[in-house]
C-alpha cells in the first residue's frame, strides 16, 4: 500500500478509473470541490470515468443526482448502481401474473424516491414480514438500530424467506454530522450470519464491474477503482482484480484501524490517499 498525496500522481499509470459516490465524490448532499475538480483533471486527459455505487437508487435516479451535486453526466461512461442491479434481477426472475409473490419493502419513508423503486415490479407489498415470501431490502427504517431487526430476521428465517438487498455497505458518511450510519448491507450481514440467504449484486461482486464496463474493452491493467470501503471497494477491486485507490476521508478515517482491518481481513489496496483530489 503506497501512500499518495495526489491523483495527479498516477494519472499516467491509467486510462479506466473506477469511482465510488459517497465518501468519494460526495457526502449525500454536497459535491467535494476537490472531486469535482479531479474529475475535471481526469476528463481533461481523456480518461473512461465510471461510477459504481453501492446505492439502493436505481442508476437513473443517481445520474439525474449529479448536477445538483457540482458534476455533469457527460462526464462518466457509464454509471451503475447495486440498486439498478438487484431490481432489474427481480424484473427477471419474477414475471409470473398469475401467482405474484408477496414482498416485504424495508425502505426509509422519508427518502423521496423510496416507494419508486418498486415501479415495474411484479409483487403484492405487504405490511408484515410472516406474510411475504421474499425481503426487499433498500434502505433502513427510520428510527431503527441494527438490533431492532432481530425479531423481523428471526422471523423471516424461520419461513426461508430469501432477502435482496439493494444497498450491501455496512455503513456510510452522514451528510450533515460526517459520523458513520448503518446501511442495509449491514442487516443483510446479520441475516446471513443468523443463516439466512441474502442476495447482493453490488460490490465487492463482480457483476456490477462487468455489468459497468460492457461498452469499452477494458484494459485491467490499466484500470484502477477508487473508493472508501475496505470491504467493498477494495474487496471489490480484489476481487475483479484491478488496482485500488482507499479514500482515507470517508469510512475509515484512523490509520492504525485501517492496517488492523487490511491485517485481520487480507484486503490490500494498492494506494491510500486522503481525499480524492489533485
Amino acid at each position: 500500500m503506497k501512500k499518495i498525496k495526489s491523483i495527479e500522481e498516477i494519472i499516467n499509470d491509467y486510462d479506466s478509473f473506477i469511482i465510488d459516490q459517497w465518501g468519494v465524490m460526495h457526502d449525500g448532499a454536497f459535491g467535494y470541490e476537490h472531486a469535482v475538480n479531479s474529475i475535471n483533471l481526469l476528463n481533461s486527459n481523456n480518461k473512461n470515468l465510471f461510477i459504481i455505487s453501492n446505492s439502493s437508487k436505481r442508476s437513473k435516479s443517481s445520474i439525474d443526482r449529479l448536477p445538483k451535486l457540482g458534476f455533469k453526466k457527460n462526464s462518466f461512461i457509464n454509471i451503475v448502481t447495486s440498486g439498478e442491479m438487484i431490481w432489474q434481477l427481480l424484473k427477471k426472475e419474477f414475471l409470473d401474473n398469475k401467482n405474484k409473490k408477496n414482498c416485504f419493502h424495508i425502505y426509509n419513508e422519508e427518502k423521496e424516491d423510496g416507494l419508486n423503486f418498486r415501479d415495474g415490479l411484479n409483487f403484492n407489498f405487504v405490511e408484515k414480514v410472516k406474510e411475504a415470501d421474499l425481503i426487499l431490502a433498500c434502505t433502513p427504517f427510520v428510527n431503527l438500530q441494527p438490533i431492532d431487526y432481530i425479531p423481523l430476521l428471526e422471523a423471516a428465517y424461520n419461513k426461508e424467506i430469501t432477502m435482496y438487498c439493494a444497498n450491501p455497505d455496512f455503513e456510510t458518511v452522514e451528510s450533515n454530522t460526517y459520523n458513520n450510519i448503518f446501511c442495509m448491507g449491514a442487516i443483510g450481514e446479520i441475516y446471513k450470519k443468523m443463516g439466512g440467504n441474502v442476495i447482493i449484486k453490488g460490490k465487492p461482486d463482480v457483476s456490477i464491474y462487468n455489468a459497468t464496463i460492457n461498452q469499452i474493452n477494458l484494459e485491467k491493467k490499466r484500470t484502477v477503482a477508487i473508493g472508501d470501503s475496505l470491504f467493498h471497494d477494495i474487496q471489490g477491486a480484489n476481487n475483479f482484480e484491478i488496482d485500488s485507490v482507499l479514500v482515507k476521508s470517508g469510512i475509515h478515517k484512523d490509520l492504525n484501524q485501517i492496517n488492523n482491518l487490511i491485517k485481520n481481513h487480507q484486503i490490500t489496496p494498492t494506494y491510500i490517499i486522503d481525499k480524492f483530489s489533485i
